[in-house]
């Protein structure tokens, strides 16, 4: 009896919380709806264009460094006022490749030079800070890699800073290979609810919100007067972001600006990317979350800092719950429907039904539709049950406070180039530990579904089915079946 108490306690306990980062969500959607039609306007229009240094940090880059750079040549702002970096840490092919691209740059009469530097001290962080030192721009944007620039990007933003207040302007990520599979399908979900929903109800609304590492651009003093660029967690710009807007300056958020980019395609890259996330959002929490909580900004603010900076917690409980949900289920064998309707369902609906509602009205508000996406929130369910033994454990190594290398995410362009396949590209990202866990997690929730249906356990065979479905596909997510290419358009 006890050892069936403290099970369902910790089980309950478990729902709870994550409950209330599904009740979070709803609080969203509804300061979203609130603020949707207070979109930010430029103040003012600058009667001749200021000073722009464009960054891009590279790392083995070689099917996407010339894409990327001849995105930023092509930009429409005067050859004059416009600086380029090509902040280069590679150590393969890249560097020669980026060399001849920058010379044609150059020979174009484009101010532009490249950066290579000896190591990859500070990483990402180090390597604009590194180019920052010798930048001439009043204002700094920053494209990683795997985006491909409009030539109106700039011109988009800029106008935002006549406002002296403003420290950063941010665009909306666009998905080049949206339609690839199902994973890019569902990344281009979940970016699309994190930049439509979560960043204009932050922005809109006065709270806190976070440049995204590239597609945004900042005031350089901004930088200076926030610190610069550190390196001690692995999301440089989620840091920086905190320490600017707790000093005082002001970001905005430009949700019809889009800037396209590559989606990973492969399980693992993801995975990667996803790790690295979590790790440094644990770690700018560690850093930054008793700093907000002692400063003098309005309390909604702080609360909801303290959600945004610890949402990656969330898969921690979802570890937690995916090794008591069998045992509860278990313990719970005969439970009335009057029950289930009255505790679980309850708390089922503020979680589940929220993720639905939360990604469904971003698609509406990104495309004008919702009706297409409905198919993958299952795929999208699933992704997020099955990353989260990979992020869980990101999370406690931010926690801890390990140092680890700041691992980039390959990228492939292979949207643009009809022969090109994974099988022939370099950079694939190696499987690890965690997939033998994901598998063997796949298939003892596969049994559970089984011994859920043999004892007439039908409450809980779809909420079984969502853990077996989403830890198989995360592990065997490389395999054909889901690299296969879709067919689907973009509605």
């Amino acid at each position: 009896m006890a050892v069936r108490t403290v099970v369902l306690a910790l089980y309950f306990g478990c729902l709870a919380l994550l409950t209330l980062y599904g009740a979070h969500r709803w609080y969203l959607l509804w300061l979203f709806r609130r603020h949707r039609n207070d979109a930010p306007q430029p103040p003012a229009r600058f009667d001749a264009p200021p000073t722009l240094t464009v960054q891009i940090p590279l790392y083995n880059e070689m099917y996407v460094a010339k894409r990327v750079i001849e995105a930023v040549a092509d930009l429409d702002w005067p050859a004059d006022r416009l600086e380029i970096q090509v902040l280069d840490d590679s150590t393969d092919e890249t560097t020669a490749i980026v060399a001849n691209t920058v010379a044609q740059c150059r020979a174009r009469g484009l101010d532009i030079v490249h950066l290579h530097r000896g190591d990859r001290a500070g990483y990402k962080a180090g390597a604009l800070a590194f180019g920052l030192a010798s930048a001439k721009g009043e204002f700094v944007a920053v494209f990683d890699a795997d985006f491909v620039p409009a030539p109106d990007f700039a011109r988009a933003l800029m106008d935002h800073f006549t406002d002296p207040g403003v420290g950063m302007v941010q665009a909306r990520w666009g998905h080049l290979n949206r339609e690839s599979s199902l994973l890019t399908r569902a990344q281009s979900i979940l970016l699309d609810g994190h930049f439509v929903i979560e960043h204009a109800a932050r922005n809109r609304s006065g709270r806190f919100f976070n440049f995204n590492g590239t597609a945004g651009i900042w005031r350089r003093s901004c930088i200076d007067d926030a610190g610069g660029w550190q390196h001690d967690t692995l999301t440089e710009d989620l840091d920086l972001s905190y320490r600017a807007q707790l000093g005082g300056w002001r970001f905005v958020f430009v949700a019809d600006a889009v800037a396209p980019a590559e989606l990973p395609v492969e399980m693992g890259a993801f995975k990667s990317q996803q790790n690295r996330w979590a790790q440094g959002s644990a770690q700018t929490a560690v850093k930054l979350l008793p700093r907000i909580l002692r400063s003098a900004v309005p309390a909604h603010v702080k609360v909801e800092s303290v959600f945004h900076l610890t949402a990656n917690a969330g898969y921690v409980l979802m570890v937690a719950l995916t090794l008591l949900i069998g045992p509860a289920v278990w313990y719970r064998r005969g439970i009335g429907a009057k029950e289930l309707a009255l505790v679980d369902l309850p708390l089922i609906a503020m979680s589940l039904v929220s993720i639905a509602a939360f990604y469904l009205v971003s698609q509406r508000e990104a495309y004008g539709s919702w009706r297409n996406a409905v198919r993958y929130l299952p795929v999208l369910m699933a992704v997020g049950v099955g990353i989260s033994i990979n992020n869980a454990r990101a999370v406690v190594s931010g926690l801890s406070g390990r140092e680890t290398e700041f691992c980039r995410t390959p990228k492939y362009a292979l949207a643009a180039d009809a022969t090109a396949t994974l099988a022939t590209r370099k950079y694939r990202a190696r499987r690890g530990f965690d997939t033998w866990i994901e598998l063997a997690l796949g298939l003892y929730f596969a049994g559970l579904v089984i011994a859920a249906l043999a004892d007439g356990l039908w409450g809980a065979v779809p909420f079984l089915s969502l853990f077996a479905a989403g830890f198989l596909y995360t592990g065997l997510g490389d395999s054909p079946l889901f690299l296969a290419k879709s067919t689907d358009t973009v509605s």
